[in-house]
Formats: C-alpha cells, structure tokens, sequence
C-alpha cells in the first residue's frame, strides 16, 4: 500500500517480519530498524512478541495458541500497513502456516529469518529460558520439545551466529531500498 509524504514522493508501506529461535537476535535487529526508520522520518510501529504477551498474559504457548496469536498479530500489522504504517515485527512465529496466513494479509510482507543455530541460542539464554526448560520448568519450547519450522522461501536471512548486529541490520536495509 502507498501513502503520499509531505514532500510530494510515494513511500511505500510494509510488513518486515523476523522470525527465529529465541535468543536469535530478532528483538535486537528489530529494535535497530524501528530506530533507523524513526530517523528517516518513516512512520512506523514496532510489534514484539515480548511486549505483546505482557499485553495478553494469557497467551498460550501450545501450537493452536501460538497460531491464534500470530494470525491476531499478522491481521493487526497488515491493518497497520494498510494505513501507511511501516511495521517491524519480531516473533519466534515457529509454524509455517501462521507465518503464511500473516503473509496473506500484509502487502507488502517481507519475511526475515533470523537464523542462529540452536547450540549458539542455547549458549546466548539472555533470559535464561534455555535453561529453564532444560531443568522441565518450562514446556513447549520452541527448538527443545516444540518445532520451529524454518521459512522456506523468506525474503531475507540473516546469520546472526556469524554477523554482526550491524550487517544483518545493513543486509535488512539493503533489501528495504525500494520502499524507503
């Protein structure tokens, strides 16, 4: 969807989606892209799967749960988009058919896979939920006892396991030319 600035040029609105494990780097990636597109003076909301829960506590985390949630959130960005509204959304989203429906209703969606091995997530625990789950304090774990399908055709990856937080955010950019 395009919206008109007030310089007289078209920018075009989108949905960047990042998806990975936890402890990948999805909210860090997204925090730096929703500060460079502030300073391009970009109208944009940034959607995390953190902040969200603590909106609704009572999400759950089995896979119908998840899928509702993430449809919820792929509706609400594709709404956002759909007013001119630039939207970066960080979400383990482990399951390709939530991830897909989300796609069927923001244009333009861009998939981010935010792709750092399980050992490497494993080895960050910046919230030490890997080691609450080893110890069975946590069940459902997306990449221990619950899948996270990986995209098959996203827009981009980046390997944080072997870039910095800098060139993954660069590769984004790159990729978002067109639209900025």
């Amino acid at each position: 969807m395009q919206r008109m600035d007030d310089d007289n040029t078209s920018k075009s609105a989108f949905v960047l989606w990042l998806t990975g494990l936890s402890g990948a780097g999805k909210t860090t990636l997204a925090t730096r892209l929703y500060e460079h597109l502030r300073e391009l003076g970009r109208n944009v909301e940034r959607l995390d799967g953190d902040t969200l829960r603590e909106v609704f506590p009572n999400t759950g985390f089995s896979r119908e749960a998840r899928n509702g949630h993430i449809r919820r959130v792929g509706f609400m960005a594709g709404r956002l988009a759909h007013h001119g509204v630039c939207v970066v959304c960080a979400f383990i989203s482990p399951y390709r058919d939530a991830r897909d429906f989300a796609r069927s209703q923001c244009q333009p969606f861009i998939e981010v896979y935010v792709k750092a091995s399980l050992e490497e997530c494993k080895r960050r625990d910046v919230k030490g939920l890997y080691k609450k789950a080893m110890a069975g304090q946590i069940t459902s774990f997306t990449g221990l006892d619950d899948p996270y399908e990986e995209p098959d055709r996203p827009e981009i990856v980046v390997d944080t396991e072997h870039q910095t937080v800098e060139e993954s955010v660069q590769q984004i950019l790159d990729y978002l030319k067109p639209y900025l």
